[in-house]
């Protein structure tokens, strides 16, 4: 009796010793990955404005209304600078008594109206006594530190010299904002 009893021990250890568990691993590491979405930097400005009227010889100021970048790149460095520029303001068949040049625009950004994400927001003209004259690009605006996503919105004002030769009538020109 003593023989199967033996051999049955044996075989019932042999049993257990198979299905002990393996021994695990200390620690295990899983790679996880994600995207952050960007998008594009773009500006947006009132679609059109008027200023009422003026007679020649004298200057007519207004509010451009809000012009607004906004920066979805999420760049470790996102700056970008807003210019300015004008065109020709004419009426009739443009001819010089039916022009006031850029020369005779001037503009002031003046202070952020409205700010987000993080850096340096810096108005191009934070006063009217800043005030530049459209005849080439200017900086109307700009954000020179920061990451991520941001935004800066502005209310620039324009003046516009109307030359005392200039002639009666409904003059129209382009104030182009941009952004790079």
């Amino acid at each position: 009796m003593r023989k199967p009893l033996l051999a049955l021990t044996a075989g019932a250890a042999a049993v257990v010793a198979l299905a002990s568990p393996a021994a695990a691993a200390p620690s295990g590491d899983t790679i996880v990955t994600f995207t952050i979405a960007t998008a594009d930097l773009n500006i947006t400005v009132p679609a059109a404005i008027n200023l009422g009227s003026a007679f020649a010889g004298n200057s007519i100021t207004g509010e451009l209304g809000t012009v607004t970048v906004s920066d979805q790149r999420a760049a470790l460095s996102a700056t970008w600078t807003a210019t300015v520029t004008s065109s020709s303001f004419t009426t009739g068949g443009g001819t010089p008594e039916e022009t006031i040049p850029p020369n005779n625009v001037e503009y002031w950004s003046g202070a952020a109206t409205a700010t987000s994400g993080t850096g340096t927001f810096v108005p191009g003209q934070p006063t009217q006594a800043d005030a530049v004259v459209l005849n080439i690009p200017r900086t109307a605006f700009s954000k020179t530190s920061g990451a991520g996503v941001n935004s800066a919105s502005w209310a620039p004002d324009i003046r516009i010299t109307i030359p005392a030769t200039a002639v009666g009538g409904t003059y129209s020109g382009v104030i182009t904002h941009s952004v790079a």
